[in-house]
Order: C-alpha cells, then structure tokens, then sequence
C-alpha cells in the first residue's frame, strides 16, 4: 500500500464562495512574477519606457484643464485647475486601470488557465498589484505638483486631517475594480462583445465622477442629475482624496460608508461569479 503523502491536492470548489486563500498565499511568489512581467512586457517595446506613467497624467492635465478650465469655464472650488484635474485623475485612473484589465482575465488568460493549476484568483490580484506600483508613480507626480503649488506658486490651499484615510481610499478603489472587474470578465467568457463595451463604458463613467469638476457644482447647477454622480461608488473616494490632501472637497462619513458597502457587494458577486465561472470557463472561451 502506498503511503506517500502529496503537499498538494487538487480538489473541486465545494464553495462558490471558497477563495482557497491559502493556496493563493502560497504562490505568492507567482504573483510577483506576474507583477513584473505585466510592468516589463507593457513598456518593452516602447521608446520612452516607464515615463509613460509620468507623461499620461501629464498630457491629461493639460487637456483637461484647456478644454475644461479654460473654454468650458467648469469651476475647480478655487483651487489651481492642473492640481485639482491631476488629483482626479490620479484617483481615477488606478480605478479604471484595474476595472479594464481585470475584466479580461479569462478571455486574455485562457490557454494559460487550461494547462497548468494555480489559484484563478491569482491573476485578477497581480493586475491590482502592478496597477498599484503605476498608482504609486502617478502620486508621486501629484506630490511634486503639489508642492511646486504650495511653496513656490503659493497657492490657497491645505491638508486635512482626512489624508489619514488615503489607505483607506486606496484599497476600496482597488477593491471596487477588482470586485467589478472579475464580475465583467465572467460575463465575458460567453458575452464577447461586453469587452468593448467596457473600455468605451468606462470612459462614460469618468463623466458621471467628479474628476473634471466639483460635487459642489453639480450639486448646484444641475440638481435634477446630480444623483447619478452622487449614488457613483467612485465620487465619495474622489471627494474625499481630494479633500485630504487640497482641503477641497466634499466630505461625508455617510457618503465613505455607502461607498464601502457598495464595495463589498460588488467584490462579493464578483467573487460568487468567478468561482463559478472558472469550473468550466475553458470550455466557452
């Protein structure tokens, strides 16, 4: 009788709601593999390598604020227009970063999933992670423009106390890609055409969020529509970042609170779809 014992046993998910945490931890060092080849193989072939991450914002803000400050005239609460536009975009861009990748997982990951095991959830967590190092950057730049405004443009602006809660900020934007982004990315293993529905939708959504104008100014001027932009999860954790480190913003514990739980409803189908998606996913990509 053979009694040799295996470190490892591949079992069925008796659980849609089974994370297999453990198994995840410990390919964790696949995790950062695929971290860092997610950051390498994007900027391989490009002339100007990881300046991209300091370029995009860049161009953005100078956009926005010709397009939006300067011709449409959209109110920035007093605030400089290129330091009020970058920290929306600073913001919604790690958002939206793990939204559109993560929502293709399965479709981009399919021949990768039918030959070898490791947790799916893998995947899905390595694209937060390198979205965060690209975040990481991004903030930096917001820092530096900060600080040139503050000490040397001499701005009118400060930090509150709410910057305690970027950490906090933080991980429900992730969280709130990651839980949509895995939910849209089972949808799209049977429902192809919902790929490009996403990067055009997600755009849309940018315009439903407070990163090219104020709560306040929706609030005030269009008061019949300024429930979407007030029911968006996104606006809260804008408002609040840009409140913290501006002192500019509006504020809500309540509003932090319906953000979070939209949060973990999201994350939650997210992860009840994905589990029961990835059984038998292969034979439908």
């Amino acid at each position: 009788m053979n009694n040799q014992q295996y470190d490892w046993s591949i079992e069925p998910q008796s659980s849609l709601l089974d994370l297999k945490l453990k198994d995840t931890w410990a390919y964790r060092d696949l995790l950062w593999l695929l971290v860092r080849r997610d950051f390498v193989s994007f900027y391989k072939q490009t002339i100007l390598g990881p300046l991209w991450f300091f370029i995009q914002p860049l161009l953005t803000t100078m956009i926005f604020t010709f397009v939006f400050g300067n011709l449409a005239g959209i109110s920035t609460d007093g605030l400089p227009q290129p330091l009020f536009y970058m920290a929306g975009i600073t913001a919604w861009n790690y958002f939206a970063d793990c939204l559109t990748k993560t929502s293709t997982v399965f479709k981009d990951n399919a021949n990768i999933f039918g030959k070898v095991y490791f947790p799916r959830l893998i995947m899905p967590l390595s694209i937060v992670v390198s979205n965060l190092v690209r975040f990481g950057v991004q903030f930096l730049l917001f820092i530096i423009v900060m600080g040139y405004y503050y000490f040397i443009a001499k701005a009118d602006f400060n930090i509150t106390w709410a910057i305690s809660l970027f950490p906090l900020i933080v991980v429900l934007m992730a969280l709130l890609g990651l839980g949509a982004g895995m939910l849209i990315s089972a949808m799209t293993t049977k429902y192809r055409d919902l790929a490009f529905l996403v990067t055009f939708g997600v755009q849309l959504l940018m315009y439903a969020t407070t990163v090219i104008y104020p709560l306040s100014t929706a609030l005030e001027n269009y008061p019949s529509y300024s429930w979407i932009i007030e029911y968006n999860p996104m606006t809260p954790l804008i408002e609040t970042f840009r409140y913290g480190f501006l002192g500019n913003g509006t504020f809500s514990w309540g509003a932090l609170g319906y953000t979070t739980g939209v949060t973990l409803v999201i994350l939650l189908i997210g992860i009840v779809v994905f589990n029961k998606v990835e059984k038998n996913f292969v034979d439908t990509v």
